[in-house]
């Protein structure tokens, strides 16, 4: 057995290793910090299967992000006393049963192939000097599914209001509230202020490069969230309030941008998000700019929650 084989073979044992443990565990917290560690797990396996661009969402939105969201959810689920109900065990047979047939079918799909899937890769390898990029996983958000990617980013938007709408009358226009460090002297403390300057320049890193190698906008915006949320929990920034004119302009001006780069299409290239090949490229970064922000900040308030009533700290 050769070194990337045994590599591989601890790798896949691993994650079925994590994958057990979290389910089994009973604590909320430590099942959260499996969630975590399962979800660095993944991203090295998308990076041994040449998908970076995986790896890095992988890592920003499965363990970064979605693990302080729930970090925040656990620390507020032990708030209340009341006990948790035992699953049914019919209910639980039942699940399982249906997660062991998805497995076997998609088992079968992967082993059984008896050729290479269908792809429009080498359309996509053809056309890609007209976009002026090199990462072909950017010119296929961007470009040739832009109006798939355009729509996400609304549905990030209303996910917010979903958010901001559970919020008591009182509160509407104020700041959501994290907790925070309680010492100055604590370890989140030191390490916010070590990490924020590394992650932003990382994230602006990713964001530039994006047009050319793995990454691109939605990385950056998510490691500019955790950055950010990490900088909030620490003591060291508050949050802004969900009335903020700034705020509700940061929020749509990604989209907005987006949007004016697509009706300007029809008329400078003849169909809606169409770009002229002299200036793809330049009209792809800046509709990319415009989303780091808003992303980064519809992201982090996501994870803070709807706005409270009580007064700030």
């Amino acid at each position: 057995m050769t070194e990337t084989l045994l590599f591989d073979a601890a790798l896949i044992a691993l994650i079925l290793g994590v994958t057990v443990w979290t389910l089994a565990v009973r604590d909320t917290i430590a099942a959260v910090i499996g969630f975590v560690v399962w979800g660095l797990l993944i991203a090295f396996a998308w990076v041994r299967l040449a998908a970076v661009d995986i790896a890095l969402t992988e890592v920003a939105i499965g363990s970064g992000v979605t693990g302080m969201l729930l970090l925040r959810a656990g620390a507020q689920a032990r708030k209340f006393d009341a006990p948790v109900k035992p699953v049914n065990r019919t209910t639980s047979i039942i699940a399982g049963a249906l997660c062991g047939v998805v497995f076997v079918v998609l088992a079968a799909v992967v082993l059984l192939a008896t050729g290479p899937g269908p792809t429009l890769a080498p359309q996509v390898a053809e056309s890609l000097p007209l976009t002026g990029l090199g990462n072909p996983v950017t010119a296929v958000l961007l470009a040739y599914r832009a109006f798939d990617t355009l729509l996400e980013k609304v549905v990030l938007m209303l996910a917010l209001l979903g958010v901001w709408s559970v919020a008591a009358d009182r509160a509407w226009g104020r700041p959501p509230e994290l907790w925070t460090a309680s010492r100055r002297d604590g370890v989140l403390r030191f390490f916010a202020q070590v990490l924020a300057p590394v992650g932003i320049v990382f994230a602006i890193y990713t964001f530039w490069a994006g047009a050319d190698v793995p990454g691109g906008a939605f990385q950056a915006s998510a490691v500019l969230a955790a950055i950010w949320l990490i900088v909030v929990m620490a003591g060291l920034a508050r949050l802004p309030a969900t009335g903020s004119p700034a705020l509700r302009l940061s929020l749509v001006a990604g989209a907005a941008i987006f949007l004016v780069v697509g009706i300007a299409g029809v008329h400078i290239a003849g169909a809606f998000l169409a770009y002229p090949p002299d200036f793809a490229k330049a009209l792809i970064i800046a509709i990319e700019a415009g989303m780091v922000w808003s992303v980064a900040a519809t992201l982090a308030l996501l994870v803070a929650g709807p706005p409270q009533a009580g007064e700030r700290r």
